[in-house]
């Protein structure tokens, strides 16, 4: 992709509207733009993080089995009055009414409609267990939004459901997500922190926070130290996790004793980034959803909901990774693999050695943003430091001429020559 083609308005000052960093740099990077209060266009820099994420999201359900689908942003209020929440849930749901008087609302959680699709698509205990999601936008009128994409008012959001016959079933299909969860995170470069929480108006006696460890965190986390010494990649991991006291603050504060020793209570700022429920029949129950059991017995399922807020982690990971010159992306969510900076594009010799390096690269599954504008060196150095993509590859008249570039590892500032030809080789594997 040509810098030159692209639409990248990246600022050199601080907006003074934005409190935290995360915020700060989406705007300065060009990531988004605000159109009204809490609510942003992403712009194509951002739609690349934003799309690799969800594809990250995507992986770790299909490998926990839940199956994708595609439900609408607007829903029926009377879906929401058989759950009973349509007057409960509060000012947060946008409400309204179509040509028809007909009344709707735009949807801020799917538990209503997804339950209503699949009491009517299933019959008998051989339709269960399933668990369903979908990647979508949701909408809650926060009172005061805030903080960028981290409390907005319209956000993207992976929403599972999971459907079971048994209450063992259906915690079964619960720590299939909370494994999911801690393997997604740790694939976004990110180490979360999963804390046992209130169920609030989704419901239910189980559900769990995970909470990213950023200094810049809203929400203050107490834990047991001993979870930072967990090892993710151990099959035992979602299990001692879950046996580890972790707590947010509210709640921290209601704990009469609290079982971890002061030397081992560990005190973070953090940001939720995921919360998941496991509540039995609320749903199903109060929208008439009942199976065939083996003997033909009606059974009404159990549920669990699972969210990830999959336009807030953008934020998250900024505040967990960055630094003073700008963001610096992991591997897995950069919108581009590599910055290629052209230092002399009027230079025929050199805008050449580029469009052939960048060809080359592409053809090799590499994906390349391709600086060939008409700016000074040190404009181009400081966008891409900015934007944070994980390498950076500068070819000038002097390295043509010798056959080199210089190599840029954005993570750790690190710098080298290197031959065109062991680029190409696969140096920056």
């Amino acid at each position: 992709m040509l810098f030159s083609r692209y639409l990248l308005p990246v600022m050199k000052e601080t907006p003074s509207d934005a409190q935290i960093v995360s915020h700060q740099l989406m705007l300065r990077a060009g990531l988004i733009r605000q159109t009204a209060a809490g609510i942003y266009a992403w712009l194509p820099l951002g739609l690349r993080v934003l799309d690799n994420i969800a594809n990250i999201v995507r992986r770790e359900q299909a490998k926990a089995g839940a199956v994708e689908l595609l439900m609408p942003t607007i829903q029926s209020a009377d879906l929401w009055r058989q759950s009973g929440r349509y007057d409960a849930y509060g000012p947060e749901m946008l409400r309204f009414q179509d040509r028809g008087g007909r009344e709707m609302l735009y949807g801020p959680t799917n538990e209503e409609m997804i339950t209503s699709i699949f009491r009517d698509c299933v019959r008998s205990y051989r339709d269960l267990p399933r668990t369903l999601y979908h990647i979508q936008w949701k909408f809650r009128d926060e009172v005061r939004p805030r903080f960028g994409v981290m409390r907005g008012r319209e956000f993207l959001m992976k929403d599972a459901y999971s459907f079971d016959m048994t209450e063992e079933g259906g915690r079964e299909s619960y720590d299939a997500q909370f494994t999911a969860y801690l393997k997604t995170f740790a694939a976004l470069g990110l180490r979360a922190v999963p804390v046992r929480a209130p169920t609030g108006p989704i419901g239910g006696d189980l559900s769990h926070e995970f909470h990213i460890l950023a200094d810049t965190g809203e929400s203050e986390v107490f834990y047991d130290s001993a979870l930072d010494e967990v090892d993710l990649a151990d099959p035992e991991a979602p299990a001692r996790l879950r046996s580890l006291y972790a707590m947010e603050a509210e709640e921290h504060e209601k704990v009469d004793n609290c079982p971890v020793p002061p030397e081992r209570l560990a005190r973070r700022r953090g940001i939720e980034v995921g919360h998941i429920f496991f509540f039995g029949t609320k749903y199903s129950a109060a929208m008439g959803m009942q199976v065939q059991d083996r003997d033909g017995t009606l059974v009404t399922p159990l549920m669990g909901s699972y969210g990830i807020g999959v336009s807030r982690l953008i934020g998250a990971i900024i505040e967990a990774s960055h630094d003073a010159a700008g963001i610096i992306w992991p591997d897995s969510v950069a919108p581009f693999d590599i910055g290629l900076i052209n230092l002399r594009p009027d230079d025929s010799a050199c805008a050449a050695a580029a469009h052939d390096l960048q060809a080359k690269l592409e053809a090799a599954g590499r994906t390349v943003l391709h600086d060939d504008r008409e700016a000074r060196g040190g404009e181009k150095f400081a966008t891409m430091d900015l934007i944070g993509l994980p390498w950076q590859i500068t070819i000038g008249p002097k390295g043509v001429a010798a056959g080199t570039v210089e190599i840029k590892r954005r993570a750790t500032g690190e710098k080298h020559e290197a031959s065109i030809e062991s680029v190409l080789a696969g140096l920056l594997k």
